[in-house]
């Protein structure tokens, strides 16, 4: 028998995994990272602040992406989609915790700003829920539209001898398009252009301040 959460215990839960995430360290990856057996890294100083600064906005990337889930998650209508929320937000912890990782070995830190974007991202998130979950799912599939457009411009502008890098990159858009097409099937809304580029000119706000920050 599957046990029936109240709001109360949602929220608690949601509560747990919001320190889990803001919290560096307290991620863990359930699948093994794809730079696991990579051994090449960048040898340049100013080529290991720019993959930091790469690494660093895709970190912030997933912390957003967990935040929007947990919102959608709290205040979706329908059980199933509730369910899909919270197994694509399994799935971004692994990001989450490969980018951490990544950003220990250039010896980079994660974003300062990721508190502020998480609770922006949350209350998105829970407001798309509230209004439907046709439009919840729309959210997910154009945000991850947005990621996956990132990752390529990453891939395109990391150094050629940072393999653990791209590796990481090339699964984590791998899973951010299989995200965007499970949401639209599922029922999701296919947002309008001009909803999409409004939204593309948020993420810039994020992608220009956690670079360096």
């Amino acid at each position: 028998m599957t046990r029936q959460y109240t709001l109360l215990d949602r929220a608690l839960m949601g509560a747990d995994r919001s320190l889990k995430t803001l919290v560096t360290g307290s991620s863990t990856a359930r699948r093994q990272s794809p730079a696991q057996h990579i051994s090449s890294s960048p040898s340049a100083d100013q080529d290991r602040r720019h993959i930091a600064g790469l690494m660093r906005i895709n970190h912030t990337g997933e912390v957003c992406a967990q935040a929007l889930y947990q919102g959608q998650a709290l205040t979706a209508k329908n059980a199933h989609v509730k369910a899909s929320m919270e197994h694509s937000a399994a799935e971004e912890i692994d990001h989450l915790a490969w980018c951490e990782q990544r950003l220990h070995e250039l010896q980079s830190h994660t974003s300062h700003l990721n508190p502020l974007f998480y609770a922006a991202s949350f209350a998105i998130g829970a407001a798309a829920g509230v209004i439907s979950d046709r439009i919840s799912l729309g959210f997910v599939a154009a945000t991850e539209d947005q990621v996956c457009e990132h990752l390529r411009e990453h891939l395109q502008t990391l150094p050629a001898d940072d393999q653990k890098s791209r590796a990481i990159l090339q699964q984590m858009l791998e899973d951010e398009a299989e995200h965007a097409a499970t949401a639209i099937a599922a029922g999701g809304q296919v947002f309008p252009s001009p909803v999409k580029k409004a939204m593309s000119l948020m993420s810039k706000v994020m992608t220009g301040s956690t670079y360096y920050v």
